[in-house]
């Protein structure tokens, strides 16, 4: 019990001395901390007050340097003043002079005018006595031969007017004729286009003389099938690696050439191919003649055209006036108009505009009760044409009255490129009329699908639809259109009229 208590209060002491020295070396050590941080405050504390004094010592001497060129300024400021200042005083000096100098000038001024007032009186008085004189002696007052006077003046006046006005007439018109030859042969220098002579034959080329034999097929049905298709009379004779196209229709020989090349390249020939082909060809075609009608009008700078406008444009490449290309024809004629009217201060833009449209009227294939310039003007209005492009096309053969200065320019310009030497043959037109009236008569009777003119005219081919004529009604239907053909048409020789009827029955396998 003694030694646990013992125990017990030596543990209690050396806890309690133990408290006492952990209290003490606490205790010191935050005294030198709290004395070391005192130091570095006050080390801190003086570098801050020297920052802050260099700082303003610094703005101090920037603050004396922008007051010393504030003063340098205004320092200049005040001699420029001084100097304006002077010059002001020696300028208000010279004025002060000057208006010594003019008050002088002034009052000599009025002394002279007083002496001339004097001299104009005495010379009015002479004057008048003169006057006097000059009636006594005449017999007639001052009025009298002021009036006589200015008589005699205008008649001789009139005179010279009028022979000068004469004169002036006459180079007049002389100039003017030489000013519209000069502004003609301009134009026609300045525009140069190839001489275009359609024709009615196309040579197809091939590799090989074995091919025409797949051409024509057995018992001619291919070739039978492909003139049908197109409307062509294709001939195969002796002449070595060639087969001749004839027809009088660029679009129909174009139709069969190019037919003809896809079908030797892809080697099937028989007629249901060959109907296939031609239909995929016609498309084609249809979509070449839109390029052509676009790459023309982008060509001569023409914009805003109606899609139709250029499809009739594109198709205006297989046809031809009086044996001239009629597009070559159109752009003939649209940069004429466009050098003439540049030449006469008009728009040049719009007469090429109405230059290339002047002969949509010979395009459509439909035989037309109107002539060829009042149905291009119809369709031009139709399609949204300013109202002076359609009165230049329809005025241009003198079938409506000219209402602008554009009309004028493209009559003549359509003329100019007409008569050019070698544009046009008068007999390839006839030829081609003769044949589009032959397809035309047949064409007007009921049943009637397609008709081709081939052979140069000596033969008539009618396709009729079998659900509309029988076997019987063909025979007749021949011989109406011979009669028509004889009584109403000129032509040499005679014409052969071929009447096919065709049934075909179609059934799909699947």
């Amino acid at each position: 019990m003694i030694l646990t208590l013992v125990i017990l209060a030596a543990l209690i002491i050396g806890g309690l001395c133990g408290y006492l020295i952990f209290r003490y070396v606490i205790k010191f050590k935050y005294n030198e901390m709290l004395a070391n941080a005192e130091k570095a405050s006050e080390v801190i504390k003086e570098k801050k007050l020297l920052e802050v004094k260099e700082k303003f010592i610094n703005k101090k001497a920037e603050l004396e340097q922008e007051i010393q060129q504030r003063n340098q300024k205004m320092q200049q400021t005040e001699n420029q003043l001084k100097q304006r200042e002077m010059n002001l005083n020696q300028r208000q000096e010279e004025n002060n002079k000057h208006k010594q100098e003019l008050s002088q000038l002034q009052s000599r001024l009025d002394t002279q005018r007083n002496a001339l007032a004097v001299k104009e009186q005495e010379l009015e008085t002479m004057i008048h006595k003169e006057r006097e004189k000059l009636e006594q002696l005449s017999g007639l007052s001052a009025e009298e031969a002021k009036n006589h006077l200015i008589e005699s003046m205008k008649d001789e006046a009139r005179t010279n007017a009028q022979s000068y006005i004469n004169e002036i007439m006459d180079e007049a018109k002389i100039n003017a004729n030489n000013e519209a030859r000069k502004i003609v042969i301009k134009t026609i220098q300045r525009v140069a286009t190839e001489a275009a002579v359609e024709n009615s034959v196309s040579v197809f080329h091939i590799e090989n003389d074995d091919v025409k034999g797949r051409i024509i097929g057995r018992e001619g049905r291919n070739i039978r099938a492909l003139e049908a298709a197109c409307g062509v009379e294709i001939v195969v004779d002796d002449t070595p690696e060639a087969i001749v196209i004839s027809a009088f229709d660029p679009i129909r020989r174009e139709t069969c050439r190019l037919s003809l090349h896809q079908l030797v390249a892809d080697g099937r020939i028989h007629p249901a191919r060959i109907e296939e082909v031609v239909a995929k060809v016609k498309k084609q075609l249809e979509q070449e003649v839109i390029e052509t009608g676009k790459r023309t009008a982008i060509d001569l700078g023409i914009h805003g055209l109606h899609p139709e406008l250029v499809r009739i444009i594109g198709k205006m490449k297989y046809r031809s006036s009086y044996g001239q290309n009629l597009l070559q024809h159109a752009r003939e004629t649209a940069n004429l108009c466009a050098v003439m009217a540049a030449e006469l201060g008009l728009n040049a833009k719009k007469a090429k505009r109405a230059g290339l449209l002047h002969d949509i009227g010979k395009v459509p294939d439909e035989d037309l009760e109107m002539p060829h310039a009042l149905y291009g003007a119809k369709i031009a209005a139709q399609y949204k044409e300013k109202p002076e492009i359609c009165n230049a096309i329809g005025a241009h053969h003198d079938e409506m009255e000219m209402e602008t200065l554009i009309a004028p320019i493209v009559q003549i310009c359509d003329a100019i490129s007409g008569a050019r030497p070698g544009a046009r043959r008068e007999i390839v037109e006839a030829y081609i009329k003769r044949l589009n009236d032959l397809e035309a008569i047949a064409m007007s009777y009921p049943g009637v699908q397609k008709t081709y003119a081939i052979q140069a005219g000596r033969e008539l081919r009618v396709i009729v639809g079998a659900d509309k004529i029988t076997d019987a009604e063909i025979e007749t239907l021949s011989n109406d259109i011979a009669t028509k053909i004889q009584n109403e048409m000129t032509y040499p020789g005679q014409v052969k009229i071929t009447v096919i009827r065709e049934t075909r029955s179609v059934a799909y396998a699947k």
